[in-house]
């Protein structure tokens, strides 16, 4: 049976080679392997007899079988017997010279099937192949090719017979006239001699270690002739480059004398090929073959040729590498290689060569020497040992290059001779600074984007290979150690290697480490004999200093610590385990931060107490003062870098401070105020923070030395009248008055309080002013520049502010108050009242600020003159264009607050009615400007003083307020001010008065005043103010309808508020006595209502019982007339035409203005249920209904006007009466639900308003129910419409309701229960649809109620399913669903009895066409197994093996999600959604696979469904599907004829992805069962199946039927 089988198998496969889609061939070839993986004989001569018997199959499906048949051979050569081989041997070599032509792929396959044979039956073969390779006749190209592969495949095989090959082969390359013949001639050349040398090498493994190179000598001479002085001058480049190939390694078998001889030929003509071929890695790598013989064999004729050899290499490397072209690459590699095989033989007539060239003009050349420079560092070490101060000496130009890739190309060769001990030379010190130089390159800010043959390489690839080299140099090479340590702290100091700090500091941190590793001398760093070396207080000034920016140059300042850390023993011995504490503790802080997060300030602070505790711990004053003078020495270095220049400045107050030595002290502070660059504002600041700094240890020699420089030459030539260079003179003497100035006030603001109050009047602002004012000729001379006016300022803020602070400031007597607050009254009213540009009125006001509060007071005239001056200074400035100048806003807010301090500060030292009187009459004229942005700006100052007041407010007896009226006079007006903003402040200014006066009459602080906190209620409507006018109108009832209609036409005359306000009213009272008139006249309004007829509408709803009144009405109005009209067109055909009628559409828009009025909300909330009801019926009853015809233009033209401000469209404006209820009611959560999940929308159409409608109920349940009970009476009414919208409508609403636990705490869930069973025999499907979605939404609203009404619940849903007047089975859909959610909560002795019915019942539909149907029933079928896992009876079981297949293959589903028919997309995943709620197919399959498995009793399917089916995991079918088969058929081997058969069903399906997967489960589960199991299977029937599919329009399908037919030879 087994043969017969297995050729009937292979005779299908190979009748389905001739498929037109590659991939189902590719898969049929792939059977044909399978089959002969298992009997790799029969398949052999099935395929072999297949070719006989089809001798006009096309060459393209015979190349195929032949492929096949190669990949059986190779796999399987060592189970073939002879007669087996011999066939296939017979059959290939037929096919391959069946045609004398070339068809190449055909051919080459057949040539393969013999080289795969020829591995084990090599004699059979070449018995074949030989028999067509006879002397005198020129053989087939491809016999020559089988020649040369087998010599390559089996080479202790082949080697034996080259002797007669050659023989046989030298007279016929005579007879070869084609240059494809003498290429494949080339080629078994090449091979035959590749072949001979591994058998050489290996003459311990060859089968006769007798054989010679002299054996094929002659032969290949021979050959060599023909190939190298005949062929190899052919025009053809393909044979050219055939013979350069071959004659590589036919080099090496050449005879010694004879290669000698030809050498001055070879080589040349060798060479010659690099002009005449692009390509030219085959010349290179056939040249090195040749070169490697050449020295092999001693040849003293190399030396000649060697100037020409190393000038065409080197042109060769000198070719730009294109990533694109790997042969390129490679090309390279093999002239790299000749380079080395001469720089072993000839090292100084290489070396000779090559360094002059690294002077070459051109970029190429020198790049290309240097590669090869590298290379043979590398690979000729020994060689160049001796060579090495040559070589270095002779990278002195190459180091001074400025082009990138010569850099790049620098970079490589240092790293070579890192490795080499090159550095270790004399000489080697200026390699190591390159490397660091281009470390110190700046970064690109963004890389440019190089096209892929640009040869540019961006400058910052530069930088980043030579940091990676100089780390790899540092951490990798262990020689390196002593030429890097300690050379590279050289390089930290000096600014020129600032961009390599970071690179330097960690390649030093691991030099050290390791230094400390080998002992603690190593260690230690000998400064003596290292005089270049910074010293250890250069080393700490310069990491301490870059720190301070922690995140430049790729985080330099960790790497700063981290270095500093490492050295600290190099610093100072005692420091050790100090900074052991404190650096970590600077470093955690920056790994907690980023650039942006990180605050300058603060972190500077760390540091500077870093440095304090450093200095504390040293102690040394010697050391102290060393520190001081490195630090002074740095500082020209950071010119250009102001932020470093002032943290060094910082660095250097602190460490004077720490010395104790005055002299020092006071020499440094006279250099740093000598050598300062007092120009630039930034140093400035700098020296003064440091002078202050400093003041805090030495202040009276700060002192000094600041009088002392004052009295000075330098300062006294500076100033000099009658200097040549006045006007540059004059300038420089600005500037370094600003500068001393600002010292005197940061030593006031930093120096101890104590000490500072004795001396800021005598030396302090003495001095300060004596700069700031000269005497020329007698006569006081002030500056006019404004930068000297600001560190006036600034200082005499920062000395007030210090006086201020001082624990005496109140016994202080501050002399000089009066001078100095006159001074910055100048500096305010010198400042352009009509703009802001610079900080000086803010710097002065602040500085009033605290001289304000110091003794003695202001007299009144110099408050009032400050006063006046500040407010014209800052009030009248115009404010600058929204979002103009972001700058500007904010120093204008810092100056308003400034004032608003410097107001505060006055008051606070008059805390009386009469001093608070006293700042809003100064304030009073600009309350009242015509200008708005100074009304609000004073009005806002007034607001902050009141507020001040009132907060600080102390009665110490029960006075009245006297200033009241008159404040209140001065704000009120002002109430009712044109601008917004200064009608809010008046109103906050009135609020704070109406509460000091009740804090004057006894009240307590935190009373609260009706009538005041009503004023803040105000705020926000004052930006539009009332103004009422009431008009009285008559009230007749017999000119109602007149009356009405009047004033309507007089509101679309006038514009006017005041008459709009009286025509409301007169509605409303004419309303209140005639309300049906009233009502009926407005619903005569033309439609759609105009906005005056709405007014009047709104008009209606200012009082609670009119407004009920009204509601009532229009309801009846909306009730009393159909809500549409069936058109003649509707009742002729089957589209819908309906037309809505007038009086329901008038009064459902006059419902919705009346209750858009915030004062309906009483009446709304009074007939809620009946307005909820009538609304959400409407809603339903007009879905799809058209407005009339004469409606329609109206509608279209009021679109884009203010004419209609709300639709006119039926249903919306049904909606929108319906969203203006609800939030009348107090329900504005259901409003925004609504809105959120888009059901106002879903409403309005005919496919989503069920949708809407779940959605609704859903809202109210959540967020009103307590209006439930009375809304579902008014719905349970509606049940019995003769429209079955409205029934569909009201029992969507109540079955959503059981969604919800809200109706069982209201007690409703009963009679909702019985409402909706009495529906089930409803005769429109959806509300019996409906029904049953109501009752299983109990198990998610109502779970603890299943149980108790579970036979009631699973008898109506079973019922369901049995529903025969629904064709589209959407009652059996909701049925299956509403099961699916009751099954996990009823009682088990309710579900049992009902089990196996329901799974009948279900099982048509796994196959159902419709998505809906297959999901829901097979989701289903999961929860049954659920249900009764450990329980399960035979009966079900079956069902379950039953179920297994369809389950299995449903998994490769076609359809997408599942969503619902009945509504709208959107509710998937919703429980109680009905239809719109499953899953889909696959996943429903998932589901019900994993609760299958523990019913099959099998806990390793179980677990392997478990593990593959998870939610939310990617599934690979194929991987899950053999697992499971395996499974199967090992616990389950008696289910394989029952699972084949059903799944022979599925071969049918009308879904490819099904089809597919069909054959797919066949497959596995031969390919994992037993072959005895044969019996159960009708194999006939499974592959005539197999066969038809075989045939299937899908290739998919046609593919797994192939790959399946390739397994059943398991039961051959």
């Amino acid at each position: 049976m087994a043969e017969p089988y297995v050729r009937k198998l292979s005779t299908i496969l190979l009748d389905a080679v001739t498929d037109k889609d590659p991939l189902v061939q590719e898969q049929v070839c792939g059977a044909l392997c399978a089959l002969g993986d298992a009997q790799p004989a029969e398949a052999l001569r099935a395929c072999e007899e297949y070719l006989w018997q089809h001798e006009k199959l096309a060459h393209p499906y015979r190349t195929m079988i032949l492929r096949a048949m190669e990949t059986v051979v190779s796999g399987h050569i060592s189970e073939l017997d002879k007669d087996v081989a011999r066939a296939v041997i017979f059959l290939a070599s037929s096919e391959m010279t069946r045609a004398k032509e070339l068809v190449c792929d055909w051919q080459q396959a057949a040539s393969n099937v013999l080289v795969a044979v020829g591995k084990r039956f090599i004699g059979k073969v070449m018995e074949e192949v030989l028999s067509k390779f006879q002397p005198g006749a020129l053989p087939h190209y491809y016999v020559v090719q089988t020649l040369a592969n087998l010599a390559a495949s089996n080479v202790f095989g082949m080697v034996p017979f080259l002797t007669s090959i050659l023989s046989t082969m030298l007279p016929m390359l005579g007879m070869a006239k084609h240059d494809t013949m003498r290429v494949a001639f080339c080629c078994a050349l090449q091979r035959f001699s590749e072949s001979t040398l591994e058998y050489l090498a290996n003459l311990d493994q060859a089968p006769d270690p007798t054989v010679r190179k002299d054996t094929f000598a002659s032969d290949i001479f021979s050959a060599y002739d023909v190939l190298f002085n005949h062929w190899m001058q052919s025009r053809e480049a393909k044979l050219r480059l055939a013979v350069v190939e071959a004659l590589g390694p036919m080099s090496h078998l050449l005879p010694s004398e004879k290669l000698e001889e030809q050498l001055p030929k070879l080589l040349p003509g060798v060479v010659a090929l690099y002009r005449k071929h692009a390509e030219a890695f085959h010349v290179s790598k056939s040249l090195g073959q040749i070169l490697e013989a050449a020295v092999g064999v001693g040849s003293r004729t190399l030396e000649a040729q060697l100037d020409l050899l190393l000038a065409a290499l080197h042109a060769q490397i000198c070719v730009p590498v294109e990533s694109s072209s790997p042969l390129v690459v490679s090309n390279q590699k093999e002239v790299l290689r000749c380079f080395t095989v001469l720089a072993c033989c000839a090292p100084d007539r290489l070396l000779a060569f090559l360094l002059p060239k690294l002077d070459a003009s051109n970029e190429r050349t020198r790049v290309g020497t240097l590669q090869v420079l590298r290379h043979v560092i590398n690979s000729a070490a020994p060689q160049m040992e001796v060579k090495k101060p040559f070589i270095l000496s002779s990278m002195r130009l190459p180091l001074l290059d400025t082009n990138t890739k010569v850099k790049r190309a620098v970079v490589q060769v240092i790293s070579a001779m890192a490795h080499h001990g090159y550095l270790e030379q004399p000489g080697g010190e200026a390699m190591v600074e390159y490397i660091v130089q281009q470390c110190a390159l700046p970064p690109e800010s963004e890389p440019r984007k190089l096209a892929p043959d640009s040869e540019d390489l961006p400058e910052d690839g530069v930088r980043a290979i030579s940091i990676s080299t100089l780390y790899l140099v540092s951490t990798t090479v262990d020689r390196m150690s002593d030429v890097l340590w300690p050379y590279l702290l050289e390089f930290l100091t000096p600014t020129r290697f600032t961009g390599a700090l970071t690179h330097l500091c960690r390649s030093l941190v691991h030099l050290a480490q390791k230094k400390q590793e080998v002992g603690a001398d190593a260690f230690l760093i000998q400064y003596d004999g290292n005089v270049s070396l910074p010293s250890p207080y250069a080393i700490t000034t310069r990491l301490l200093t870059v720190s301070s920016h922690p995140y430049l140059g790729d985080g330099r300042g960790a790497a700063s610590l981290r270095l500093l850390n490492v050295l600290h023993r190099n610093i100072h011995p005692l420091l050790g385990q100090r900074w052991a504490t404190t650096i970590p503790l600077l470093l955690e802080h920056l790994d907690e931060h980023t650039e942006e997060t990180l605050s300058q300030k603060e972190w500077e602070e760390k540091l500077l107490a870093f440095l304090r505790d450093t200095l504390t711990v040293v102690s040394d004053n010697t050391w102290t003062c060393q520190l001081s003078l490195e630090m002074s020495k740095q500082l020209p270095c950071y010119n250009g870098i102001a932020q470093e220049k002032n943290f060094l400045y910082k660095c250097i107050g602190t460490t004077l401070g720490a010395a104790s030595s005055k002299e020092v002290v006071r020499k440094q502070l006279q250099e740093l105020l000598e050598t300062a660059r007092h120009q630039e504002e930034a140093e400035r600041e700098g020296l003064a923070c440091c002078f202050g700094i400093c003041a805090i240890s030495h202040l009276d020699d700060v002192l000094a030395q600041l009088e002392d420089f004052m009295r000075s030459d330098v300062f006294r030539k500076s100033t000099g009248i009658f200097n040549i260079f006045k006007d540059r003179n004059e300038n420089e003497v600005e500037k370094l008055k600003g500068t001393l100035i600002l010292c005197y006030g940061h030593v006031a603001a930093r120096a101890p309080r104590e000490l500072v109050l004795a001396k800021v009047e005598s030396d302090i602002l003495r001095n300060i002013f004596q700069y700031f004012s000269t005497k020329v000729l007698g006569i006081k001379v002030e500056t006019k520049d404004p930068a000297l006016k600001l560190c006036l300022v600034q200082s005499v803020c920062m000395a007030s502010q210090a006086i201020c602070s001082s624990a005496q400031a109140n016994s202080f007597h501050f002399s000089r108050k009066a001078e100095l607050v006159a001074q910055m009254m100048e500096f305010i009213k010198a400042e352009p009242p009509d703009s802001l540009r610079t900080p000086i009125r803010k710097k002065a006001m602040l500085a009033c600020t605290y001289m304000a509060s110091l003794e003695p007071a202001l007299e009144e005239h110099v408050q009032a003159d400050l006063i006046h001056s500040c407010l014209h200074s800052v009030l009248p400035v115009l404010p600058e264009p929204e979002g103009e100048d972001d700058h500007q806003e904010s120093l204008y807010l810092d100056t308003m607050r400034a004032l608003e301090g410097l107001l505060t500060g006055l008051l606070r030292r008059n805390m009386t009615p009469q001093g608070l009187q006293i700042m809003v009459e100064h304030l009073s004229p600009w309350i009242k400007s015509p200008r708005g942005h100074e009304r609000v700006r004073a009005l806002s100052l007034s607001a902050c003083l009141l507020r001040y007041f009132l907060e600080h407010l102390h009665v110490s007896a029960l006075v009245p307020f006297h200033n009241l009226g008159l404040l209140i006079g001065l704000f009120s007006p002002r109430c009712a001010d044109l601008w917004p903003a200064t009608r809010q402040e008046a109103v906050s200014c009135v609020y704070a008065l109406l509460y000091l006066q009740l804090g004057y009459e006894g009240f307590s602080r935190d009373y609260r005043d009706d009538v005041a906190e009503r004023l803040l209620t105000l705020k926000e409507g004052l930006v539009h103010p009332d103004s009422a006018i009431l008009f009285h109108t008559c009230n007749s009832i017999a000119q109602v309808p007149e009356i009405v209609s009047v004033l309507r036409s007089k509101l679309q005359e006038t514009r006017e508020e005041y008459i709009l306000q009286a025509a409301q009213h007169s509605v409303h009272l004419l309303a209140s006595q005639h309300c049906a008139a009233v009502v009926t006249s407005l619903l005569g309004s033309p439609l759609p209502f105009d906005s005056h007829t709405c007014t009047l509408w709104r008009a209606l709803a200012v009082e609670p019982s009119l407004t009920t009144q009204v509601l009532g009405l229009l309801l009846e109005k909306l009730s009393k007339d159909v809500p549409f009209k069936e058109t003649r067109a509707f009742l002729l055909s089957s589209s819908p035409g309906r037309v809505a009628t007038l009086l329901p559409l008038a009064a459902t828009c006059a419902l919705c203005e009346v209750m858009s009025a915030p004062a309906s909300g009483p009446a709304v909330l009074e007939l809620y249920p009946q307005l909820f009801a009538a609304l959400l019926l409407r809603i339903s009853c007009t879905v799809g209904v058209a407005l009339p015809r004469n409606l329609q233009a109206k509608e279209r033209k009021g679109v884009g006007s203010a004419v209609a401000p709300r639709s006119l469209e039926p249903c919306s404006s049904a909606a929108d009466a319906l969203q203006a209820m609800l939030l009348r009611g107090g329900n504005e959560d259901v409003v925004q639900r609504m809105e959120l999940e888009g059901g106002w929308q879903l409403l309005r159409t005919s496919a989503g308003h069920e949708e809407g409608v779940t959605r609704l109920a859903s809202a109210m349940a959540k967020f009103a129910g307590p209006r439930l009970p009375l809304v579902m009476k008014a719905l349970v009414c509606t049940q019995s419409s003769v429209y079955e919208i409205q029934r569909v409508t009201s029992t969507s609403f109540l079955a959503e309701l059981l969604n919800s636990n809200v109706v069982n705490d209201l007690m409703l869930l009963e009679s909702l229960l019985d409402n909706l069973a009495a529906r089930q025999k409803d005769t429109c499907a959806s509300v019996r649809r409906l029904v049953l979605r109501g009752l299983a939404n109990v198990a998610s609203g109502s779970p603890d109620k299943v149980r108790a009404h579970g036979p009631q619940l699973l008898t109506a849903v079973i019922g369901g399913l049995d529903d025969r007047d629904d064709p589209h089975s959407l009652v059996a859909l909701e049925a299956m669903v509403g099961l699916a959610r009751l099954l996990d909560l009823v009682e088990p002795q309710d579900l049992h009895p009902v089990l196996l019915h329901v799974a009948i019942r279900i099982r048509p539909f796994f196959d159902s066409e419709k998505m809906e149907l297959r999901s829901a029933s097979i989701h289903l079928f999961g929860h049954l197994n659920k249900a009764c896992q450990g329980r399960c009876e035979d009966v079900f079981l079956e069902q379950v093996v039953g179920g297994l297949v369809p389950l299995l293959l449903h998994l490769r589903d076609p359809q997408g999600p599942v969503t619902s028919v009945s509504g709208p997309p959107g509710r998937a995943g919703r429980p109680g959604s009905g239809v719109g709620a499953q899953r889909a197919v696959p996943q429903a399959c998932r589901f019900a696979l994993r609760m299958c498995g523990p019913n099959l009793q099998c806990d390793e399917l179980a677990a392997a469904l478990q593990k593959h089916l998870q939610e939310g995991r990617g599934l690979h079918f194929g991987e899950f599907l053999n697992t499971t088969c395996k499974l199967l058929m090992h616990h389950f081997p008696e289910l394989l004829g029952r699972l084949v058969s059903t799944g022979l069903f599925y071969f049918k399906s009308s879904w490819e992805d099904i089809r597919a997967a069909a054959p797919m489960l066949t497959g596995f589960l031969v390919l994992h069962v037993e072959p005895e199991l044969r019996p159960q299977v009708d194999l006939e029937q499974l592959t005539a199946a197999l066969q038809l599919l075989l045939k299937d329009p899908a290739p998919l399908v046609r593919m797994k039927a192939a790959e399946t037919l390739g397994r059943l030879v398991k039961f051959a």
